[in-house]
């Protein structure tokens, strides 16, 4: 069981061409399909407000569960889809943990006696802990697991004796009504905001040492609480949103087939110390001006201990993304993941931003990851200068199939 401290994993927080058709090889009994749609708890945003939120206990299916999908999308008090032009949704995490039945809360720390269980992926400490999280492209990027693969939560087995599974949901949203440069406020472009004069002494990086002044951008410049420089005169009424997430699951049986989600950082800096494999990854990164090229590549080569079969594959990306793929040790692509940009007004549809990443959804045991196999992480951005952009791949992966005989056709993901 692959634990992360309380400790680190909040320091970070305060860090479509789509298908309805997906492949399923089941033909035996089906469990039915539960859905049931939650909304968080609220916050406040005004004009240029930064909210980074951490809200404990959520509303989450109960018991012994095979989660198949999970959507969200931020509404406000009367349930509308807010606009991404209005409040940019940074992020948001779905993330685990465990806590003693009955314990009281008296102490100043929200998270005393938490045990936190972090995904399948490899990056270091509490760097990209979470089961489900995406931001802007959360409306338009399906998270559907075809039958009967599912994602196992609940199971007594894995709980720890005196303890319960519970889930927390990490939000971060970036009100831009107002704001001088809203493109450079969802970027958490640093001299965009209004920071304290003492900001890099007290702020820490990512690698727990006072923030460097020649850090440009991202998560750390835009912690809860700051605000976007806004136009002279600039006013617009504060008002609460929330999150509106809607998950679909099965009650666990032996029918199912559990799945490992695995986060694989473009930015992972894996290195040897003797026989052990040492992952540093950083989440984010800031492209220079690149004159003369058209494309910023950033890979990374990432040993998998374990394979097993892909069954669903899509990409984390920023606006000015041009896609994400994710290859096998013998150059073989695996998935390529690209982004739909909005043409219009209306929600799920914004302008210029990233409103959906296709997904892949091989047909089952026709894309295989070999045990010990490197795979590469390639995100790619237009040329530009562009901070705290994000390049994940997001995987599936079974390391068994059902029991009916599997003829591959190809090697080649099809993409939905």
């Amino acid at each position: 069981m692959r634990l992360i401290s309380k400790t680190l994993i909040f320091s970070l927080s305060t860090l479509v061409l789509l298908s309805s058709t997906t492949y399923s090889i089941y033909q035996g009994p089906r469990n039915p399909i539960k859905s049931a749609t939650f909304v968080s708890e609220s916050f406040e945003v005004g004009p240029g407000s930064i909210v980074n939120k951490a809200f404990l206990d959520i509303q989450f299916p109960r018991g012994h569960v095979g989660v198949k999908s999970f959507d969200a999308e931020l509404v406000d008090e009367e349930g509308n889809s807010v606009p991404l032009y209005d409040t940019y949704l940074h992020h948001f995490f779905a993330i685990k943990y465990f806590v003693k039945a009955n314990m009281s809360k008296d102490g100043h720390d929200p998270f005393e006696g938490f045990i936190f269980k972090r995904n399948e992926g490899m990056c270091n400490s509490y760097i990209l802990p979470h089961y489900w999280g995406l931001g802007t492209e959360s409306r338009g990027t399906t998270s559907k697991i075809p039958d009967p693969f599912a994602v196992e939560h609940g199971n007594p087995a894995y709980i720890p004796p005196g303890y319960q599974e519970k889930w927390l949901l990490n939000i971060m949203g970036i009100d831009t009504r107002g704001a001088k440069d809203k493109k450079g406020c969802t970027e958490c472009r640093c001299d965009r905001f209004n920071l304290p004069k003492d900001f890099y002494n007290v702020t820490m990086g990512i690698d727990g040492k006072p923030l460097s002044t020649n850090y440009k951008g991202g998560i750390f410049c835009c912690h809860d609480g700051l605000q976007c420089k806004l136009k002279k005169g600039a006013k617009a009424p504060s008002r609460k949103l929330s999150l509106r997430y809607k998950i679909t699951w099965v009650e666990w049986d032996e029918h199912q087939i559990p799945l490992k989600f695995y986060i694989l950082d473009s930015t992972d800096r894996v290195r040897k110390n003797g026989t052990s494999t040492i992952h540093d990854c950083q989440a984010e990164y800031t492209i220079m001006t690149n004159g003369g090229s058209d494309y910023h590549v950033q890979k990374a080569n990432i040993p998998m201990e374990k394979g097993g079969y892909l069954i669903y594959g899509t990409a984390h990306m920023h606006a000015g993304a041009v896609n994400a793929t994710l290859y096998g040790q013998d150059g073989r692509t695996l998935c390529t993941s690209t982004p739909k940009y909005g043409t219009g007004k209306e929600p799920g549809n914004e302008e210029g931003y990233n409103v959906g990443m296709s997904v892949c959804y091989p047909k089952p045991g026709s894309v295989k990851i070999n045990d010990g196999e490197t795979l590469t992480v390639e995100s790619r951005y237009e040329s530009g200068f562009l901070t705290g952009v994000m390049g994940q791949m997001y995987i599936y992966v079974a390391e068994k199939l059902p029991q009916e005989k599997i003829t591959p056709q190809n090697n080649s993901p099809l993409l939905m």
